[in-house]
């Protein structure tokens, strides 16, 4: 058909539907939302799509990638190859980043910490973990995972949306959308930041990685900060008080009405909610941010920066919080992670400013008995080398991008606690059993919300998209 007259004919369904009756309108608006597979709100797509283990999801992103083999994959026998070239039989011909690709050789640096196993499971964890491994029993490790990309902003982009290029929406944004929020006074995808001691030059982050893409804008995550207001924006300018601030949100909702019913454009109504929802929040925010009733114990438990804003340790209490005041989704980006040389020094720093806090979150859910229905995920977008990035020292090394085996964790929300998946090689360089691909690890996620990965669905520019795209299969056996 010609171009033109297709764009007439559109225009002409679109200002039909918009300017029918309320009957036909939201007749017209039901069977949009039926084709579409977008009901959830009004309870007609039958989400979740069975009993769900989890009610919401704690992600603690390590951004710039923790290496596996100073945290969770003891390799002790490396000790004998010291300094010798990674054999080509384990290599593989791998590709490199640019970094390393023109290293005259690949000495083999065995990590210099000290691992123990932990708890009745005896998981293997790193001297740098101790807090963290009080609840190996708690938790299941994926020693397997593996993704396709080998730079920090595709593989955090795989990672965060399901697709290595920008323009999909977040793990986040999904669940926003599927199960909408649990508390109308807070959004339900909430999102920190901090950065670490480790490489305090680290990987930038983008708010596209918590964004909703061609998902309505409500759905996107919600930004909190570190300063005077947590939420940018939200306070009310000098001279307003909330009296007027509602009378002036009461008169832009009906213009925005009336702009609405002209054009049947749906991001006019995502707009009056958001109106909406900060108007809400600018008294759930403050009671959520005082933590002047917690005990003092609680900032003893979670370390000395946890009365620090913007801190991990913070981030990690303010995440219990938001929690327990039913926000769907709650994720900490935590820089710091992409050691690339002094890693000795550089890690260590990096696991002291997330150890404690970790172990604490965990232990508060427990306590509370939240960590049941309360899902744990804890990992970056891929792993390190066991090559030395650099010169090789007795007491020094950097590793490279390594996206071929990482280590991530996860707990609570219907896992099995005290497990260990899937092994790597001698070296740390291969998957030797169980390989877990980021899709699987996203269908896992969705599986104890009660999601059906391959449902949740969203029909754009002709095509039903998911947050596992064509791919990805439930890891049972990190199941309960």
């Amino acid at each position: 058909m010609n171009p033109l007259h297709e764009t007439k004919l559109l225009m002409t369904r679109r200002h039909f539907f918009g300017r029918c009756g309320a009957g036909m309108g939201a007749a017209a608006l039901a069977l949009l939302f039926e084709e579409r597979g977008l009901a959830q709100q009004a309870g007609l797509a039958g989400l979740p799509h069975f009993t769900p283990k989890a009610k919401r999801v704690i992600y603690l992103y390590q951004s710039g990638a923790p290496s596996q083999l100073d945290l969770f994959d003891p390799k002790p026998q490396l000790e004998k190859y010291r300094g010798q070239n990674l054999p080509d039989s384990i290599r593989m011909g791998q590709r490199l980043t640019g970094m390393t690709a023109y290293q005259s050789s690949f000495p083999t640096a065995p990590s210099a910490f000290r691992f123990a196993q932990r708890g009745e499971s005896g998981a293997w964890l790193s001297e740098l973990l101790p807090h963290t491994a009080r609840h190996a029993d708690d938790i299941c490790f994926i020693k397997s995972m593996r993704t396709g990309q080998i730079n920090h902003d595709p593989a955090a982009t795989l990672i965060m949306t399901g697709f290595h290029m920008a323009g999909r929406p977040s793990l986040g944004a999904w669940l926003s959308y599927g199960l909408g929020s649990a508390n109308q006074d807070l959004p339900a995808f909430v999102v920190m930041v901090s950065r670490g001691t480790g490489n305090t030059d680290d990987q930038p982050l983008y708010d596209r990685l918590w964004g909703s893409a061609f998902l309505q804008p409500k759905y996107q995550g919600v930004k909190f900060r570190s300063g005077a207001d947590p939420v940018l924006y939200l306070s009310n300018p000098p001279g307003i008080d909330g009296v007027a601030r509602r009378r002036f949100l009461d008169d832009l909702a009906k213009l925005n009405q009336m702009r609405q019913q002209a054009t049947n454009d749906p991001e006019i109504g995502a707009r009056i909610a958001q109106y909406e929802m900060a108007f809400r929040m600018q008294t759930s925010v403050p009671e959520l941010t005082d933590l002047s009733k917690e005990p003092e114990r609680t900032f003893e438990r979670y370390g000395p920066e946890a009365r620090k804003p913007g801190t991990y340790a913070a981030n990690c209490l303010l995440a219990r919080r938001l929690a327990e005041r039913g926000v769907r989704f709650i994720q900490l980006f935590h820089r710091g992670w992409d050691q690339h040389n002094n890693l000795p020094k550089q890690i260590a720093n990096q696991a002291r400013d997330t150890d404690q806090p970790t172990a604490a979150l965990l232990q508060d859910l427990k306590e509370r008995g939240m960590l049941d229905d309360t899902l744990v995920v804890w990992g970056g977008e891929f792993g390190r080398t066991v090559y030395s990035q650099g010169k090789l020292t007795p007491d020094n090394y950097g590793r490279d991008h390594h996206p071929r085996c990482f280590t991530i964790w996860l707990a609570g929300g219907g896992v099995k606690g005290g497990v260990t998946i899937g092994e790597t090689d001698d070296f740390s360089y291969n998957i030797a059993r169980d390989p877990v691909d980021v899709h699987d690890l996203h269908a896992t996620m969705l599986h104890c919300l009660g999601l059906d990965h391959t449902r949740l669905t969203y029909k754009f520019q002709g095509r039903y998209f998911r947050l596992t795209d064509v791919s990805g299969q439930v890891v049972k056996a990190a199941l309960r």
